[in-house]
């Protein structure tokens, strides 16, 4: 069965309010609306939030990790610049060093990497 995360939402802040414990809450979500629907670490984390005051349901927007425009000149760089290193690209084009890492290594730049 299909269960949109808001359902599930409101579904936890229901048993929250009724003082049910999460396990037992991990466990009636899953034979309702299927297995691996919820976790009991899951439903912890959902009543430590109520818990805290925290009863909007709706999904935020995540601040903690910036957009990053210049992800895709990092492939262009390594082109022209063949002997450029990576703390290089991150300091040039101000992202995190991660990010550089992690991009070059799904291109063709793994071998280097390594070295």
């Amino acid at each position: 069965m299909e269960v949109n995360k808001e359902k599930i939402w409101f579904f936890l802040q229901f048993f929250y309010d009724k003082g049910e414990n999460a396990s037992q809450v991990a466990e009636i979500a899953n034979g309702v609306y299927g297995d691996n629907t919820a976790t009991a670490n899951y439903v912890q984390f959902w009543f430590c939030r109520f818990r805290s005051g925290i009863f909007d349901i709706k999904d935020t927007p995540r601040t903690d990790r910036p957009v990053v425009e210049n992800v895709d000149k990092i492939t262009e760089i390594m082109e022209v610049y063949r002997l450029v290193s990576s703390r290089s690209i991150t300091q040039g084009l101000k992202i995190d060093h991660k990010t550089v890492l992690g991009h070059l290594r799904k291109g063709e730049f793994k071998k280097k990497l390594h070295v």
